[in-house]
């Protein structure tokens, strides 16, 4: 039977080249032992003089080895034996007992080698080159290393090949769904193998719901497809808010006996583009809320454990978020599970460039050679993913405003329907109206046209998609990249501050944007750019990039109260800024607040400084009702056309206070108070009780109070965390893009008044004791239970 085993532990590494390391003798007791995922770049330092500069972060890149050893008995030497690597940065030679097993370059496709020709009985010896050095390659952070799981396979000759099932739904229905699967069997034995195929199909609980058998002669090293089509009665859909996962069970028999056996989560659903309607799934009209997301998480870099991005996916979702661009390039196997599981839209992405590079050692270098193989790699592995709606060939692509792009667009295009033709292919458009445009032919070519920044052009600063949408009615428009609402959390200014305006004007180009996505059915949805801060595409003494909603930490800065004040129902009020500004006695200050309420109150002190409201969408006539059962009482008078609310306040310490309504009852009420000295700090876990494995998190939110309770919002008080037990600490961040405070340290400094810590729990069940202190303020403490079932 198939064993899919974690590779993650025990690799000794160096950094540093060294010549001959593959060997199979080579010493590497002197090297250091790590875990994988691992990422060598995010332990720094921070250098103003990196090669990576402000794209990478400002932090080191280099080569580096990796070693592993695979023990193996004779009996092991007769099953088929692969390594899997989900994702390693970049320019990967590998290695096995000094056999060269070949060369990967691109560092986010995953790729895998077949270790059997060359495995022996006893020790086997696994060695991997890892080249990172030439600099720079990308606009963002990469991270260095094996920075994405490791996997070793270990399976009978006769098995389901690598990515072998491709599983779709040609047709769904309340009644039944067809259900189509594709499976690649492979006989890597030495002789003719007569292969019996069980696909079942079982439902969430487990239970098998449908199956079908097939038998096929396989010859010596050949493989062979099968296609079965099996009908599932009263399916449950697939959806944003009802995610619901089948799986594919495929048993491979020789006789009676069970040689291999592999399973495919997979959804049924219906997805659909629409020049008019926009996107719809399971015939039902869903505007995508999206979001743009890089792959590093703060601290803890490129390798990040999947707990870390549950918790950024929740925080995303709690803000009304539906849809997930994977900018630029696709993502680790585990997040793409997340979002099966949590139901987001998911565009997943190949490559930020073709043959015309936007650095010196992009992956324009290795274009020719790599793209489709590359394209292929990402489509195979993620089209049984019921979260991705479409595919994105590139971003931003020079080539789109040059008479060859078109070419070279259909033949990654042409890939694509190749692989998967269930689903769309799009690329982020950004020079559609630009003063050397995009060619209508590359347009032409994408099944949707994707907009980077829609109203980015002259009179479209206005109409955004309206112009083409008159001029190109078949097309299908979706805001692959727009405007969010940046800046840095906790931070405000009545000036423009580089990239963005005041404070109280920030919001304003978004919620026009918004409005005008909201209100044109044929704009399939938008992606923001972006949804979290992300390392990199920065200037000194910034190492990070603020475009996101939420902070490196996955704390919500101001403006993600605004997209889930439109894009939820749950009545909802955020207020701000804070109220602490010593020294701006009587001085005006504009006060926001973003809210789904219908109508808001605003006191200072208990003097109220009125109600204001807006209406969006405006509410029309109940039809339901004649107009004599109309209640005008309730009838909303907005005071501004904006989706923000504000008020001109004249500074005075204490408390403001804000009331809104929704249908004639209180529904929110918060309070900002003006804080006094830091006194103490108040700690917070987002989990209880972690799993033994040294898989799972817990994050530690520690927030600088005064002696009163009342949140400090400018605290900078340095904070010691202490960390014992059952765990470790393996990253510290604050969320500040200028800190350049090391990620792995026992300390931090707090950044407006908050800072975090991660701590990963280890093999061995019992308690994470946690301590948090500071000069002059009370510590706090906590305890995290860590049990082999996690409960």
């Amino acid at each position: 039977m198939r064993q899919r085993i974690s590779f993650d532990q025990n690799w000794a590494f160096h950094l540093g080249d060294k010549d001959g390391a593959q060997a199979l003798d080579f010493d590497v007791s002197a090297w250091s032992p790590v875990h994988t995922p691992h990422d060598w770049s995010i332990s720094g330092p921070f250098d103003p003089e990196a090669p990576s500069g402000g794209g990478g972060g400002y932090l080191p890149g280099g080569i580096g080895w990796y070693q592993k050893t695979i023990s193996l008995d004779e009996a092991d030497l007769e099953r088929w034996t692969a390594v899997e690597f989900d994702g390693v940065y970049k320019n990967c030679d590998a290695w096995i007992n000094g056999q060269h097993l070949g060369f990967h370059p691109y560092g986010y496709t995953s790729f895998s080698y077949d270790l059997s020709p060359y495995l022996r009985a006893g020790e086997n010896v696994l060695a991997l080159r890892v080249d990172n050095s030439q600099q720079p390659d990308a606009r963002w952070y990469s991270g260095s290393g094996i920075y994405r799981h490791t996997w070793l396979v270990m399976t009978d000759p006769l098995h389901v090949a690598h990515w072998g099932t491709t599983v779709t739904a040609p047709f769904v229905s309340d009644e039944l769904a067809q259900v189509c699967v594709r499976t690649r069997l492979r006989n890597a034995g030495a002789q003719e193998r007569l292969c019996r195929l069980r696909t079942s199909i079982k439902d969430a609980a487990g239970q098998e719901v449908a199956f079908d058998e097939t038998r096929h002669p396989i010859a010596a090293g050949q493989e062979y497809e099968t296609v079965k089509f099996i009908k599932v009665r009263q399916p449950r859909r697939w959806d944003v808010d009802q995610p619901y996962l089948y799986t594919v069970h495929s048993e491979v028999y020789e006789g009676e006996a069970v040689v291999d056996a592999y399973d495919t989560p997979f959804g049924n659903r219906t997805i659909k583009f629409h020049a008019d309607r926009g996107f719809l799934i399971n015939g039902r009209q869903v505007k995508i809320n999206g979001v743009c997301l890089h792959h590093d998480c703060g601290c803890v870099g490129a390798a990040v454990p999947e707990r870390v991005w549950e918790r950024r996916l929740e925080i995303l979702q709690a803000m009304g978020c539906n849809g997930i661009r994977t900018s630029h390039y696709p993502p680790a196997p585990e997040f793409l599970d997340l979002c099966d599981r949590m139901g987001f839209l998911v565009m997943d992405e190949a490559f930020d460039e073709w043959k015309q590079g936007k650095f010196d050692y992009g992956y324009h270098d290795i274009f020719d050679e790599w793209a489709v193989a590359d394209l292929q790699s990402m489509i195979r592995r993620d089209r049984n993913h019921p979260s991705i709606v479409i595919w994105s060939v590139g971003n931003e692509i020079p080539e789109q405003s040059l008479p060859e792009g078109a070419q070279i667009l259909k033949k990654l295009v042409d890939v694509a329907h190749q692989e998967d033709p269930t689903r769309p292919a799009t690329s982020g458009c950004d020079n559609i109206a630009a003063h050397i445009p995009a060619t209508l032919e590359f347009l032409e070519g994408l099944d949707v046209v994707g907009y980077n920044y829609a109203g980015r052009w002259e009179e479209r600063r206005e109409k955004y998609y309206s112009l083409d949408h008159h001029q190109f009615p078949h097309w299908k428009m979706i805001g692959t990249e727009n405007i969010s609402i940046p800046g840095v959390r906790g931070a405000y200014s009545l000036e423009p501050q580089g990239w963005w305006g005041a404070y109280p004007s920030q919001s304003i180009t978004a919620e026009q944007l918004w409005r005008f996505t909201r209100t044109n059915d044929y704009v399939a949805g938008d992606f923001m750019w972006t949804g979290i801060d992300y390392l990199g595409e920065t200037q000194w003494p910034h190492k990070s990039a603020s475009f996101g909603v939420i902070d490196l930490c996955g704390f919500p800065k101001d403006g993600y109260y605004f997209f889930q004040s439109q894009w939820t129902i749950k009545p909802m009020l955020h207020l701000f800024p804070h109220w602490n500004w010593e020294g701006q006695e009587g001085r005006v200050l504009p006060v926001l607040c973003f809210t789904n309420c219908d109508s808001v109150e605003l006191f200072l002190n208990g003097k109220s400084f009125g109600v204001k409201s807006y209406v969006f969408p405006m509410r029309g006539l109940d039809v339901t009702k004649g107009w004599g059962e109309q209640d005008f009482r309730r009838r909303q008078h907005p005071t501004t056309g904006d989706l923000h609310l504000a008020w001109d306040v004249p500074y005075e310490p204490g408390t403001l206070r804000a009331v809104g309504m929704k249908d004639g009852e209180v529904a929110c009420v918060q309070e900002i108070a003006t804080a006094g000295e830091p006194a103490r700090l108040e700690l917070s876990a987002d989990r209880q009780r972690l799993r033994t494995g040294g898989e799972e998190v817990v994050h530690l939110t520690v927030r600088v109070l005064d002696e009163a309770g009342r949140f400090c919002p400018n605290a900078q008080n340095l904070i010691e965390f202490k960390v014992e037990g059952a765990g470790r600490l393996i990253g510290v961040d604050n969320g500040d893009p200028a800190s350049h405070e090391p990620f792995q340290a026992s300390q931090r400094s707090a950044f407006h008044g908050m800072c975090l810590g991660i701590v990963q729990a280890g093999d061995e069940v019992g308690q994470i004791q946690v301590q948090v202190d500071s000069e002059s303020l009370t510590g706090a403490s906590l305890v995290v239970e860590v049990k082999e079932d996690g409960n």
